[in-house]
């Protein structure tokens, strides 16, 4: 019998290691670019990746097929990570801030415990991925996802906390406060 010694085992299997990052799409968009044959089309996507901890990363890719597009937007995003400042145990940011990109302005308040992550769309899933689980937002101007996550990004480097802003200054904590 071909199968005799294989009886009670299991086929081996490589367990799987639990991925550092989560990701969320974004946005794709199918843009076109006009040739002599016709239209060559083709899909952007916009991913944001983060660990829930204050880790957080963004990338476009462009390719014939949407997965394609995906798979390389993630790997862009890999190599774009940043920290965000946060307060509180990552629950809120820790000042009012505008992120600006192009005609897109982004507004972040910090919330009351419990408040929950006010927002929509991209700055939603930037916030989640971020750890921020409570904050207020506000999209003012064009509501274009690639602005608004370029936006968001931006006021999210702005961030600063306080220990960094009495280092700035040659203060104390307590001076600031």
């Amino acid at each position: 019998m071909p199968n005799e010694g294989r009886e009670g085992r299991k086929p081996f299997r490589k367990p799987r290691e639990p991925k550092e990052f989560d990701d969320v799409v974004v946005s794709i968009n199918r843009v076109s670019k006009t040739v002599k044959g016709g239209r060559r089309m083709r899909f952007v996507a916009l991913v944001v990746v983060g660990n829930h901890k204050g880790k957080i990363g963004f990338g476009m890719g462009k390719a014939s097929e949407v997965p394609d597009a995906i798979k390389k937007a993630t790997e862009a995003a890999n190599k774009n990570i940043f920290t965000v400042q946060l307060v509180d145990n990552n629950r809120t940011v820790p000042h009012e801030v505008h992120g600006r990109h192009g005609a897109t302005t982004v507004f972040l308040k910090p919330a009351a415990p419990g408040a929950g992550v006010i927002a929509g769309g991209a700055v939603r899933s930037i916030m989640e991925l971020a750890g921020v689980s409570d904050v207020y937002s506000k999209v003012i101007g064009s509501r274009t996802a690639v602005n608004v996550v370029y936006a968001t990004l931006d006021g999210l480097k702005q961030m600063k906390t306080v220990n960094e802003v009495a280092r700035m200054r040659d203060m104390k904590v307590a001076e600031i406060r």
